[in-house]
């Protein structure tokens, strides 16, 4: 693989229905129009959803690689904004039970992007499962989508504490996700540090609230982005505030800045080094 940074971001919830995809789709884009390549791997392997969530099709997906009947390139899709997406396949349940080599080799396709890549954006599915485990720790960096529920902090917590205790993970960004207020946003932060904070031993980040807004279910029922069909909402204009703070995150200057870190860390996590 060719030396070019690239920033591998991780987007989980421990919860589902937190809107962790709508996070996803919306942040990517709004790094597109900050100039950055970005990429989006649909990494819900078996319940994909982000090509429903913006009403691409796709002809081919993750599972079509898999099998060697073609490459990456073929697969991606141009989504709203120059992003590309690579779709996965819903209702496949083979997909969500990779194989070690499957798993590799799913990874190992990323080789072919080179240099034509800045930021890879991973949606992860919901829960504490091994591939979503996997994911996770091979990125660089961790998006934990919460929302104001106490089963999404009760979550959030739980998958928090399994990734530090069991893998080592100290750094998560947080997003608080349909707030009323800003001050809910930071309320919520606070519900969930004064758990960490007194148990664990990691450092949890505030980087924003996305605030509850009809415009995003409007955008849902039309399959499309937010950011893309209502560019002055209040949620657009927050994503747009998240990527500029994403955006100045600075990358390791080490050999973790660069897309084959993520290939080893996923192959290592996935052969159990």
């Amino acid at each position: 693989m060719a030396k070019h940074p690239v920033q591998v971001i991780a987007v989980t919830g421990g919860k589902g229905g937190v809107g962790k995809s709508n996070v996803s789709v919306n942040l990517a884009i709004a790094l597109a129009e900050l100039g950055r390549r970005v990429v989006v791997l649909d990494a819900d392997l078996g319940l994909a959803n982000i090509d429903i969530l913006l009403g691409i099709s796709s002809n081919r997906t993750i599972e079509h690689v898999l099998a060697g009947e073609c490459d990456l390139r073929e697969v991606m899709v141009r989504g709203p904004g120059g992003i590309r997406i690579v779709p996965a396949a819903s209702g496949t349940q083979r997909l969500s039970q990779l194989n070690t080599m499957e798993h590799a080799g799913l990874i190992q396709a990323f080789s072919d992007l080179g240099d034509d890549i800045d930021v890879l954006i991973v949606d992860t599915a919901a829960g504490i499962s091994d591939t979503v485990i996997n994911f996770v720790c091979a990125a660089q960096e961790v998006i934990l989508v919460v929302t104001d529920e106490p089963t999404s902090i009760t979550d959030a917590y739980a998958q928090i504490k399994l990734l530090n205790r069991d893998y080592g993970l100290f750094r998560f960004r947080i997003v608080a996700n349909m707030v009323r207020t800003p001050q809910d946003g930071h309320a919520l932060f606070a519900k969930l540090t004064k758990v960490t904070d007194r148990f664990l031993d990691v450092a949890l980040q505030y980087v924003g609230g996305i605030p509850f807004d009809d415009a995003v279910k409007r955008a849902v029922q039309r399959q499309k982005a937010v950011i893309d069909v209502y560019p002055r909402a209040r949620a657009s204009i927050a994503f747009r505030g998240l990527a500029k703070k994403v955006d100045a995150w600075p990358l390791p200057q080490t050999p973790r800045g660069h897309l084959e870190f993520f290939v080893d860390r996923l192959v290592q996590q996935q052969v159990g080094v």
